[in-house]
Order: C-alpha cells, then sequence, then structure tokens
C-alpha cells in the first residue's frame, strides 16, 4: 500500500480522498492556492503546500508545481480527483517519467477515451453506438466545423474534446449563430482545461442523460457498477442526479452496461471510468462520451452497491485485482444526489461569494453529506459554485425522494446564497416524483418563481393571529402550571 498520496485538488473531493486515505491508513498531501489556504482540505490533510495564486491556471493547473510537492514531500502517488488535471495524459505520463503513480487510468486510455472526439471513433470501431455527430480524431478548425454542421443538422451541441462537466459546450440552433458559440465554447474549454479543441454532436431532443460507472483493473478484468440518471440540468451543468433510473429495465440495463463494459475493453482500461449515453424516448441508446476519471456523483453509486470507489481505485493504482465480479454488484434500494451550489436561483443562478456565517446540516437515516466548507470559511468566485452533496437513500425511489425533501429542509447556510430553495421546489415537482424528465425539462418546463410580497393588510392579520395563539399557548402553560402547584400542595398535606 502507498505510504503517501498528494491529493492534486480542492472542495469537498478533495476532502473525500483524504477521508479515504487516512481510512486505509495512508499519509495525505494537499496543495492549494493563496485562497485556499485555510480550506478544509488543507486542514485534514497530514501535510500541506502552497501552489500559487487564486485562479487555477496559476495553481491547480500547473502539473510542474504539483510534481515538486510530490517529490519534496516524498509523494509516491498522485490522486487527481476530478476536474483540473485528472483527464490529462500528459500530466499522467508526466507521473509516470517522475516516478510517482497516478491513481487513475494510464495515459493512453486517457488519450483514446478523455479526447471525445477520438473516444467516438475508438468505440465505433468496437461496434458501439454514437450520437451522429464530427467523426474522426482530427482537431478541426472552426471554418471546417461551419462547413460540416449543415450535414449533422441543426440544432447540435460544440462540446469540448477534453474536460467535462459542461464547459466548453453550446447549444447551436442555426448557422448564423455558430461563430461566435465556437469561439466561446473555445475559449470556456482553454480556460478549464487547458485545451481549446471541441467538436460537433447531433442535439437529440427528449433524450435522457444515463451513465455507467465502471471499474477495470490490470488483470484484464473490468466490471459496471450500474447506472446513473443524470438527466436533471440546467445549462449542461447535472444538478440532480439518482441510481438507479426510474427509465431503465432489467432487459436495457443489462444492455447497456455490457457495451458500456465493451467501450472499455477496446483500450484495456483500468481504474474508474464512466460511459455516458443519450436515451431516446424509443430506448435507442448512443454512446456520448467517456469520462476517465471519478464522478461528482460516484456517491450514489457507492450508496446503492456498498463499493467504495475511492479506496477501489486506490488499491487498483497499487496493482491489486478488483475486488468484485460483475454477479458480486447488487444495487440495494435507491439513492439521489443534490447539488449545492453558492449561487442565487431566483437571480438567474448567479454566483454567489462571502463568508458562510453559520451551516446546519441536516442528518438522520440514510442522509450523507459531502462538503469542503464550514463555518467561518469564504466563498470565492475563482472556482467552481458546487459548496456541498447531500445524498439520501431509500428502500424505495419513493422514500428517498421523502428523505431528501426532509433533509432539504433541515438545510441551512447563512452568508452565501445557495440553490437549495431550487432544489425544495423540483424534488416536490409531480413530475419529478413520477420519474418523468429528460434533459430538458428543468430549463423548458420547470420554472423556479421568486414568491410575490405579501399584501401588508393579510401580514398584518396573519400577525395579530400568531399573537393571538400564542397568547392562549401562554395563558394554557401558566394554568397547567398552577395546577400541578396546587396538586402538590395537596399531596403534601396529605
Amino acid at each position: 500500500m502507498f505510504k503517501k498520496i498528494l491529493v492534486a485538488n480542492r472542495g469537498e473531493i478533495a476532502v473525500r480522498i483524504v477521508r479515504a486515505c487516512h481510512e486505509l491508513g495512508i499519509g495525505t498531501v494537499a496543495v492549494y492556492s493563496d485562497v485556499d489556504r485555510n480550506a478544509m482540505h488543507v486542514r485534514l490533510a497530514d501535510e500541506a503546500y502552497p501552489i500559487g495564486a487564486a485562479p487555477a491556471r496559476e495553481s491547480y493547473l500547473k502539473a510542474e508545481r504539483i510534481l515538486d510537492v510530490a517529490r519534496k514531500s516524498g509523494a509516491d502517488a498522485i490522486h487527481p480527483g476530478y476536474g483540473f488535471l485528472a483527464e490529462r495524459e500528459d500530466f499522467a505520463q508526466a507521473c509516470a517519467d517522475a516516478g510517482i503513480i497516478f491513481i487513475g487510468p494510464s495515459p493512453h486510455a486517457i488519450a483514446k477515451m478523455g479526447d471525445k472526439a477520438v473516444a467516438r471513433s475508438t468505440v465505433q470501431k468496437a461496434g458501439v453506438s454514437v450520437v451522429p455527430g464530427t467523426e474522426g480524431e482530427a482537431d478541426l478548425s472552426n471554418e471546417e466545423l461551419l462547413h460540416i454542421a449543415p450535414s449533422i443538422g441543426f440544432p447540435l451541441l460544440i462540446k469540448a474534446s477534453a474536460g467535462g462537466g459542461g464547459k466548453g459546450q453550446r447549444e447551436v440552433r442555426s448557422i448564423e449563430n455558430m461563430p461566435e458559440l465556437l469561439a466561446s465554447a473555445r475559449r470556456e474549454s482553454e480556460s478549464s482545461f487547458g485545451d481549446g479543441a471541441v467538436y460537433l454532436e447531433k442535439l437529440v431532443d427528449g433524450a435522457r442523460h444515463i451513465e455507467f460507472q465502471l471499474m477495470g483493473d490490470d488483470f484484464g478484468n473490468i466490471i459496471h457498477l450500474g447506472e446513473r440518471e443524470c438527466s436533471l440540468q440546467r445549462r449542461r451543468q447535472k444538478l440532480v442526479e439518482e441510481s438507479p433510473s426510474p427509465a431503465l429495465n432489467e432487459s436495457l440495463r443489462q444492455r447497456m452496461g455490457e457495451m458500456a463494459v465493451r467501450a472499455a475493453q477496446a483500450i484495456n482500461y483500468t481504474n474508474a471510468g464512466t460511459i455516458e449515453y443519450l436515451l431516446d424516448r424509443h430506448n435507442n441508446f448512443y454512446f456520448m462520451e467517456m469520462n476517465t476519471r471519478l464522478q461528482v456523483e460516484h456517491t450514489i453509486t457507492e450508496r446503492v452497491t456498498g463499493i467504495d470507489i475511492v479506496k477501489e481505485q486506490i488499491r487498483i493504482a497499487r496493482g491489486r485485482k478488483l475486488r468484485y465480479t460483475q454477479a458480486d454488484v447488487q444495487q440495494k434500494g435507491w439513492a439521489i444526489e443534490c447539488r449545492i451550489n453558492a449561487e442565487d436561483p431566483f437571480a438567474n443562478f448567479m454566483p454567489s461569494t462571502g463568508v458562510i456565517t453559520r451551516i446546519n446540516f441536516p442528518t438522520g437515516p440514510g442522509v450523507r453529506i459531502d462538503t469542503g466548507v464550514y463555518e467561518g470559511c469564504e466563498v470565492t468566485p475563482f472556482y467552481d459554485s458546487m459548496i456541498a452533496k447531500l445524498i439520501c437513500w431509500g428502500d424505495t425511489r419513493a422514500e428517498a425522494v421523502m428523505r431528501m425533501r426532509r433533509a432539504l429542509s433541515e438545510f441551512r447556510i447563512v452568508g452565501v446564497k445557495t440553490n437549495i430553495p431550487f432544489h425544495v421546489k423540483l424534488v416536490g415537482n409531480l413530475r419529478f416524483q413520477a420519474g418523468s424528465f429528460d434533459t430538458r425539462f428543468v430549463e423548458d418546463r420547470f420554472a423556479l418563481e421568486e414568491e410575490e410580497p405579501p399584501n401588508p393588510d393579510i401580514a398584518a392579520i396573519a400577525a395579530t393571529m400568531v399573537a393571538h395563539h400564542r397568547g392562549q399557548q401562554n395563558a394554557s402553560h401558566i394554568e397547567r402550571n398552577e395546577r400541578r402547584t396546587m396538586l402538590r400542595w395537596k399531596w403534601s398535606t396529605w
């Protein structure tokens, strides 16, 4: 087993990895930017080192600085988490060249599947269906993409070849708007992943977003851990995930899982990864992309399978065989995750920054919180707005939904605005409760309206009624106390 692991990330995922390492008896090394000096992952790690200024391009995306820290600290492995350098084959190769183990897939696998355009070409050769779009592995120019777009047909998506999470992704409805959208997609992809390459993909209307969690070892064993439903999105960013999916039956689940494993086998994939599909209204499914890293929503798969994915990643990277076969993987119950973001749902979800002055995390049966914030910490504008993940489990989907409603009602964060009100309304929506939604549901058929200010006359009447009710309660309380006093006096005189 490793003696010391450097966590090349921040926020809740860095905290998650540090805790897994500590449970395995492994030392941890944190890295931090100037604004993260007092972050939770820094406080929990055994050692911590600064790596630069607040912008990610000057800190968390500086591969050589992170490798320098690994050498200085004596770390024998690096876990990249998700985002930042997690899907950079050059970073994985630099780790290997430095004699440091990269806890993730091989540089070859990242190159083949981390680049979305190359991944499409690779899985097609393995007989896996893909969404129509840009074919081939070349990084096409804007002029070439504009020429190809009409043959694919509108609407379509511009997607970043590197990374994921909706970054560098734009929806195109007509050729007239495409040059501007191409430029903005490339800028965002370059800023987020250090790579401005993009490709085109047909937009499948009314589709659901389904993904399968994969695990593979160095001995050729590859299994899937079931699916996750990820259709509830806004601006291509996932908001709520659940496992299993209400849209799949056992036959469809088996076929999609087998195809996911086949796609991973095509490149001898190792460690954790995720195959993402689009599922249309007729249960036709198409490969969309592969994320060659740990996913944000890995938590719900852990909850329904009982498999600790992060610990399994570490064991595989150490050269151990998978501890599970496909027959061992059984989904029990239902799990739902809500991403709690520091943003204002009543102001077009604008990011909210500031110091968190108070937190009340929900607890109770079936409730899990993954977070990187605490009372007194500052939410800055430099990184992703997600500050916590709320995961609720139940024996059935209905129980998981009810627990999520209860947990959200208990969740309090003061100091920054959050999207908790959005989640409260979403899980109370009848279509959500029925499992009847697609990737367009949140943006096209679900609205969070700010409540109108109350009528002053109604407010005054309500206040009078509340005061009257409290007065009655107080009088009743005094009367009960007097009765108890009389009883005690009578008892003492007998």
